[in-house]
Formats: structure tokens, C-alpha cells, sequence
């Protein structure tokens, strides 16, 4: 808050009955436990970079409306969740929303909105027009974003002393958290580092002298007579600061948001806890240690009436939603999201009604192909699917997550402990150790080599980093990095090795594979026996909808993407992977589905695989669009030609894939072709050797786009969206219902890949409308610290979400913040069920945070669920004009 507008608010809260005398009723320590637990899972955890997965930044408030979401979004974090009024005017006047859509968004908020709202809303089009044509802020009724923040004791000292107490808070928490939480980076650890959070802060607190020094008067003091106990300490401020309990939740919201990132990568060791079924105390603590900060100000300045501001401020936990101002600015920024919404959703149903046309009139036949190809969902799979189909008729193509159903835990040679290869939301459950073979002697000599090549380049990078020896590698050892630094300065080599070949030469990474075999690793059962084998095995073919007529090749494609210099990396690769490539899940599962004894299993389970079918694993580069294949010294000689054959196709796919993708990346015309043979007259070998030049380019802030546009979630037969361009915006999941007895698939469609989505889908859309608070800012400043996350600058906050450059070309957003349509062609009444047994699910779809959409036996899109359990049938003139 400024200055200005604290002056603002507490003229505005100068007439509330009670303001300056209310007191805080008597709250015991249960309550204050159970509020912070509710406060701290408003938060949204933060992966560390080693594995940066999309994430939801609303996840803590899905049980929110979306609108409720908004309005509590602006007043904890001064947040916006719409995109500037100045881009919605743009939107009207190209007439990519039409004034059908803001009548029908306007009617829509009417029948939501309570009778405060309501009366704020424009009374027609012409008006809401007017509005958004005169409006010269993005959102709110003034450009600073503290305009719509709740008060806390910083705001409170801040008024009265005229100095930003909150920016210190935030320096003073982030240079703590960044030390006590750190394991990879600092070379000094902090010495309580084996301390929980609320014995450590206090350890450091009660010796440090640079709050008093910088006017924070006795601050040691009150530190000091604050309990031992975290959760005795909160009971007291709150009790001290008079916090009233109707809002003593949104008032700790507020101040875990002051510090969201580090707040957030708290939450994640709280949600890894808990997934496991263990505990992590680490963010209620921090809760203590924010509000420790507060008591601390307040009896700082208490003689200079920071306690009557304080009092004044309160009042606004009590009871208020907020400022109505506020409310009315946000009820019309949703109207404008809505209509936006409901446009790109009536150019959906348009063509997929043409869709439904084209392929009804096609022929279609039972012959076996000659290539089955499985690629992630993920919506870069999508353009190098069509790719790959238009290579041959024989060629069909499908869409499964990334880990295609083997939720491993992978131990990479000479790695002390492994790491989850399956969705964030999933435990691992085989261990998988990379071996060379059966050469037991082998392995071994591998693993010691890469443990003492680790070593030494720890040794090396020391020796660089070291506060005076590197002064001595500046001088004397700097000149021999010339060569090196020409041709990484110019792309002809990577400035590191990629992350699979670490501390390994060629020749030792081409001899490792994932090892079945069933052993031991520290003391745990390593490898898969054959009764789980074959019961993974069937698990994943049904639910991939592959029971019958299996291609003479079934190519396993996971995906993961090259990039140097680049943070955020792991965002790139598969997210369904949990953050890694899915090299080491498709080498599983092609290892599994070849076993000539889960072959006879499935047989025994009503899935006959021809004898003839063979299962190749590979990995689809996404940043340069070429396939990598694994396994074929085992390939049998029978299939060599088909080998051979697939790799041209894949060859062709990749040149395709990347002259379409070319415009994005700014170079190539602007047009969308598999036939064109130039794009803006470059040869498509020059656009080749362009797109491969970005994957090694240490300065190259864009080396590919990522997930940016993705807008839909369709899992249909592949016949639905055959021959449809997608333009790489939505996640395609094979699955017939047909098959699926039980509608078991169906189920874990609609919980786990649906639910993945949509994280993808917010984050993007999150880092979009407002990266300041989703987003992690410009990524030329970014600096990575303690080895988990970045800071933009020097200081500050850590933080969340995707750089500006991931979605942003520099002129205009690469990424339509849009809230997920998901089309499912099933029957309603099972969607239905299964809405109904996952809360998770129905808050999803009833708060407003995704759509659903269900297809019809046509392949037209024919209902919408509009929530409560609900359907509403799709009528054709809606979108006659599409």
C-alpha cells in the first residue's frame, strides 16, 4: 500500500461503527491451529528447479467461484486475474468478441452476481462498450496494485511513519529463507539449518542486529519473549494485535502472499509430506515467524499511534468482502473474460460440427496399420502427430500421458537416490535402476567413474566460485576457456552437457537402459516381477483404448526438450514425468509390452498382441522436433525395413513440424502448410539448422514456446480429430468409452490428466494476466538461488510461475488466457457419477474453473455442463455464425 491510499482507506473506514474500539474476541490455540492449517493450504506449492512442473497458482482456492476467487486474489496479493481493459477494447474491436457475447456474458453475471454487484453493472452493451473504451487502467479503481490489498501492521507503520516497512519485511524474510532452506548452492550453510523453521528464525533473530539498526526498535526484545512454540507464539499475536477470528484466516492469506514464493516452496514441503503420508511443520512455523515481523512493528512504533492505525485498519477483516469499488471493477473484468470465453468456445463447436462432417463422409476400415505412434497428451504432440499421419495412410497416431501409466521411481547410474517419473499428483511405484545390461562389473565402473567425474567438477566448480580462488581462475586458467567460449558464444556447442549425460561419455550413456530385472537398491525392492508387469501392462493398453488391431510397430514416443542456460528448463520437459523427460517410462513400458510372458497374460485377459508387433520406445525432442529411438539392438532383423521406413517418417514429420512452428519463433511466413517447401524464403534445411541452433544457444530467452496457447482438453477416438488443425493448442487423450467397462478409465481420465491440464492451463494463464504475482518476471535477471527457485535481481521474493518470455513475444501475449474446455465424448450420466464421488472435481467444474463439454455420437459437441450436477444441450444456432 502507499501512502496515498492508506490515507484512502483509513478516511473510507473512519465511519465504521466499532472501528477504533472493537476488540478481538478471546480465541483458544485450536482455533488458531485450524485457521492456520486452512491459511496455509490457500497457498500454492512451488516445485524446485530440478523439477519446475506446472502448477495451478489457485489450487488452495479451487473451492472458490471464480469470482469469489478474483476479489480474494486482489485482496491478499494485489492481484489481477483479467487480463488490462486496453486488451479486452483491442479484443471488441476486431470483433474477436462480438456483441453477442458480452449481451449473453452481461445476462450470465446479472443472474450470478449479489445485489451490491449487480447494481454496478452496465444496464446494456452500448454501456459496457463505453466503459471498457474509457477505462485507462488495467483493473481496479487506481494503476497501483496496493490499491487493492488488505492492511496489515507493516501498512499501519507505514502511514504513520512514511517509511516501506514491508519492502524490508520481504528482504529481511527472503535472505533467511533463502539460507535455511538452501541443500544444493550456498557454500556456507546456516548453522541451524538442522532446526525447524520457528527454532532457527528465532536462533538468527535474536542476534541480528540489522532490524534495530534500520529503525525497527527492540526488535531482539520482542523476539525473544516470544514462546518457544510456533503454534504458542501465534496464539499470542493474535491475541495482542487484536485480530478479530471472522478474519483472522484472509488477514494470514495476506501475509503468506507479502512472501508467496517462499510461502509457496513451504507448501511444497508440506504437500510432498503428505503425499507420502509423512508431516511438515515448516509452513505453520513461517506463519509464525510472518506474524512475529508484525508484532514486531507494532510494539516498535506503538508511541508513534501505529497502534490506532492499526486498530482503524483492522476493521477491514471484519466481515467486509471488500471495498465495493473494487468488487464493481472486478464483477466487469469477469463479464469481459466470460464473453471472451464464450467466443473462442463458439468457434470450438463450429469446427468440430465440420470436423463431424468431413470425417462422417470419409471412408473408414478396419486395416491394420503399419505404425501405431503414442505421444503425450501435451499439446506440442499435436502438430507433430498430424505431421506424422499425413506421411502415409498407414500411420496412426495416440494420445496418453507422458509416463504412459508406469509411475516409476528412477535411479540414473551412479545416483544415490532415485527420482518420481510420474505426475506430481501420483507416489512412484516400481524402482527402476539404469543399468548397463547384465554386465553387473559394468555398471558398477560406471557408476564409480560418473560419482568421481561429479566429484572433481564439484572440486572445479568450487575452485571457480570460491571467494579468493577465483580470482587465481580469472587470471592464469581463464585464457585456456577461449575456444570454448567462441564456440559457445556462437552455438557450435553446448556451454553444458545435457542434464541425461552428465559426468558420461557417448559410449557409456549409449549402453544404459532401464533394468527390469527384480533386485535391491538401499535396502528396497528394485525391478518389476511378472505378475506386476502384466498387471501394468493391461492396465496401460486399456486405458490407452489399445485392446485390438495393434500396428506392426507401436512406438512409445515420450518427450522432453533442449535447452541450455535456462532455469526453467525442466518446465519444458514432461510434466507428466514429473518435470523429467519420458525417456526412462517408455523404455519401461516397451521393455514390458515386449515380454514374451506378459504377451501371454494379456492374452489370458481377452488382449491379443499379434506376435509380429513390436514396441519401440522413443523421445520426441520438442524444442528442435526430432525423434530419438532406443532399443533397436534388440529389434528382431524382421523389422528392420519397417525401422527403417519409420525413421524416414519421423525424419519428414520433424521438417514439417518445424517450418509450421517457424512463424512463432519469428522467422518463416505467416501461413500454416505441410506442403510448402520455403517459408519467407528460407530453405527448409535453413529452418532446420535455425531451430537446432536455439537448442544450443545460451542466450536464447525463447528457445521454444512450451505449453503457451494451450486452451482444450479433448479425449475422444483419434477419428474425431483427424485432419482437424489443432495449431498445437490442445491435449489430445485417445479413449472409447465403448471399451471401457466399468467406465474405470473414464474415472482416472477425469481425475488425474483432466486435473493436470488444467494446472497447465492456469499457470499459463495465471503468468499471463499477471505475471507480477503468477509469473517469475524477466528471465535476463534471473538469478537462482538456493538451488530451488529465482529471484529477479539481486533481492526480493522468490518467484513462482513462468518467465514473461514464455509467454510474451515482446509486442503481444503468445498465450490467450483462456479457462480450460475439456470435450469428452462419453455417455453424461457417467461423466456425471463421477462429478459427483470427487469433490475435487465438481469444485473444478461448479466454481468456474474449467468447462466441460460432452461429444455426441456424431463427433459434434452437444452438451455443456453448466453445473449442480447439470447439463444443457448445445444449440446449433448458437453458433450458426462461428
Amino acid at each position: 500500500m502507499t501512502p496515498a491510499t492508506m490515507t484512502d482507506a483509513r478516511t473510507a473506514l473512519a465511519g465504521v461503527p466499532g472501528t477504533a474500539t472493537t476488540a478481538a474476541p478471546t480465541i483458544d490455540r485450536a482455533r488458531t491451529d485450524a485457521v492456520v492449517d486452512a491459511a496455509v493450504r490457500r497457498i500454492a506449492p512451488l516445485w524446485p528447479l530440478e523439477r519446475f512442473v506446472a502448477v495451478n497458482p489457485w489450487v488452495g482456492m479451487a473451492d472458490h467461484d471464480f469470482r469469489e476467487a478474483a476479489l480474494r486474489s486482489a485482496r491478499t496479493a494485489g492481484a489481477h486475474m483479467t487480463m488490462p481493459r486496453s486488451w479486452f477494447a483491442a479484443q471488441i474491436a476486431t470483433r474477436r468478441i462480438a456483441d453477442r457475447h458480452l449481451e449473453t456474458a452481461l445476462e450470465r453475471a446479472r443472474t450470478d452476481a449479489r445485489s451490491a454487484t449487480l447494481a454496478t453493472l452496465p444496464v446494456d452493451v452500448p454501456e459496457l462498450r463505453r466503459r471498457v473504451a474509457e477505462s485507462t487502467t488495467p483493473v481496479g479503481p487506481e494503476t497501483d496494485p496496493g490499491a487493492l490489498l488488505l492492511p496489515t501492521v507493516a501498512d499501519a507503520a507505514e502511514l504513520v511513519t512514511g517509511r516501506r516497512w514491508e519492502r524490508l519485511v520481504r528482504e529481511r524474510l527472503s535472505l533467511w529463507a533463502g539460507s535455511w532452506i538452501d541443500d544444493t548452492q550456498a557454500s556456507w550453510s546456516s548453522p541451524w539449518k538442522e532446526s525447524g523453521a520457528w527454532d532457527a528464525w528465532r536462533a538468527e533473530a535474536t542476534i541480528d542486529r540489522t532490524p534495530e539498526l534500520l529503525g525497527v526498535t527492540g526488535f531482539r526484545e520482542t523476539v525473544e519473549s516470544l514462546p518457544s512454540d510456533a503454534g504458542e507464539a501465534v496464539l499470542r499475536i493474535v491475541r495482542e494485535l487484536g485480530l478479530p477470528e471472522e478474519g483472522l484466516e484472509l488477514y494470514l492469506h495476506r501475509l503468506l502472499m507479502r512472501v508467496g514464493g517462499w510461502s509457496a516452496r513451504l507448501r511444497y514441503h508440506l504437500w510432498e509430506a503428505e503425499l507420502h503420508g509423512g508431516r511438515d511443520s515448516g509452513i505453520h512455523e513461517w506463519v509464525a515467524i510472518l506474524l512475529a515481523w508484525e508484532l514486531a512493528l507494532a510494539r516498535a512504533f506503538e508511541g508513534r499511534a501505529v497502534d490506532g492505525a492499526w486498530r482503524e485498519l483492522r476493521a477491514a477483516y471484519e466481515g467486509s468482502p471488500g471495498p465495493r469499488a473494487v468488487a464493481a471493477d472486478i464483477a466487469l473484468d469477469l463479464v469481459l473474460q466470460d464473453a471472451l470465453e464464450l467466443a473462442r468456445q463458439e468457434e470450438m463447436v463450429a469446427r468440430f460440427d465440420v470436423a463431424a462432417g468431413v470425417n462422417a463422409a470419409r471412408s473408414t476400415t478396419d486395416s491394420r496399420p503399419s505404425v501405431q505412434a503414442a505421444f503425450c497428451i501435451d499439446v506440442r504432440s499435436e502438430v507433430f502427430r498430424r505431421a506424422l499421419e499425413s506421411q502415409s495412410a498407414g500411420v496412426q497416431t495416440l494420445g496418453f500421458a507422458g509416463f504412459f501409466g508406469f509411475a516409476l521411481e528412477y535411479v540414473p547410474v551412479g545416483s544415490e537416490e532415485g527420482r518420481a517419473q510420474c505426475p506430481v499428483l501420483l507416489t512412484p511405484g516400481a524402482l527402476i535402476e539404469e543399468r548397463a545390461g547384465a554386465d553387473a562389473a559394468r555398471t558398477e565402473a560406471l557408476a564409480a567413474r560418473r560419482t568421481l567425474r561429479r566429484a572433481a567438477l564439484d572440486v572445479w566448480k568450487s575452485f571457480k566460485m570460491g571467494a579468493v580462488t577465483c580470482f587465481g581462475f580469472v587470471g592464469p586458467v581463464g585464457l585456456a576457456y577461449a575456444r570454448k567460449l567462441v564456440t559457445d558464444g556462437f552455438g557450435w556447442t553446448r556451454p553444458v552437457p545435457h542434464p541425461a549425460a552428465d559426468a558420461l561419455k557417448d559410449g557409456e550413456q549409449a549402453a544404459l537402459a532401464p533394468d527390469l530385472t527384480p533386485g535391491s537398491f538401499d535396502g528396497r525392492t528394485s525391478g518389476m516381477d511378472a505378475e506386476t508387469r502384466l498387471a501394468s501392462a493391461e492396465a496401460v493398453l486399456r486405458a490407452m483404448s489399445l485392446t485390438e488391431t495393434f500396428g506392426r510397430i507401436v512406438l512409445l514416443a515420450g518427450h522432453g526438450s533442449t535447452t541450455v542456460n535456462n532455469p526453467h528448463a525442466t518446465g519444458l520437459d514432461c510434466g507428466a514425468c514429473g518435470g523429467h523427460t519420458g525417456e526412462a517410462n517408455a523404455r519401461v513400458a516397451a521393455a514390458v509390452l515386449n515380454d514374451p510372458a506378459v504377451r501371454a497374460g494379456l492374452k489370458g485377459r481377452g488382449i491379443d498382441v499379434p506376435e509380429d508387433t513390436l514396441f519401440l520406445a522413443g523421445l520426441h525432442d520438442t524444442t528442435t522436433d526430432e525423434v530419438t529411438l532406443f532399443g533397436l539392438d534388440g529389434a528382431p532383423s524382421s523389422h528392420a525395413p519397417d525401422i527403417a521406413r519409420l525413421r524416414e517418417q519421423l525424419a519428414a514429420a520433424g521438417r514439417l513440424a518445424r517450418a509450421e512452428r517457424a512463424p512463432d519463433l519469428g522467422f518463416g511466413d505467416q501461413g500454416r502448410s505441410f506442403t510448402a517447401v520455403e517459408v519467407r524464403g528460407l530453405p527448409g534445411a535453413a529452418i532446420d539448422e535455425a531451430v537446432d541452433a536455439r537448442s544450443r544457444n545460451w542466450s536464447e530467452v525463447r528457445p521454444e514456446w512450451g505449453l503457451a496457447g494451450c486452451a482444450a482438453f479433448v479425449a475422444a477416438p483419434r477419428h474425431r480429430t483427424a485432419g482437424m488443425d489443432l495449431e498445437g493448442r490442445s491435449f489430445l487423450h485417445d479413449y472409447s468409452w465403448e471399451r471401457d467397462d466399468g467406465f474405470d478409465v473414464l474415472e482416472l481420465i477425469m481425475t488425474a490428466p483432466m486435473v493436470v491440464a488444467s494446472w497447465i492451463s492456469l499457470q499459463y494463464y495465471g503468468s499471463t494476466v499477471d505475471n507480477r504475482v503468477y509469473g517469475s518476471g524477466n528471465k535476463t535477471l534471473h538469478n537462482v538461488v538456493a538451488g530451488m527457485g529465482v529471484l529477479e535481481g539481486n533481492g526480493g521474493d522468490l518467484r513462482t510461475g513462468l518467465p514473461w518470455q514464455s509467454v510474451h513475444d515482446g509486442e503481444q501475449p503468445m498465450h490467450e488466457p483462456l479457462r480450460l474446455n475439456v470435450v469428452i465424448e462419453a455417455p453424461l450420466d457417467a461423466m456425471t457419477r463421477i462429478i459427483e464421488a470427487h469433490e475435487g472435481v465438481r469444485d473444478l467444474l461448479d466454481n468456474g474453473w474449467l468447462h466441460l463439454w460432452a461429444m455426441d455420437a456424431e463427433g459434434r459437441i452437444g452438451h455443456r455442463y453448466a453445473g449442480g450436477l447439470e447439463w444443457e444441450r448445445v444449440a446449433r444456432s448458437e453458433v450458426a455464425t462461428a
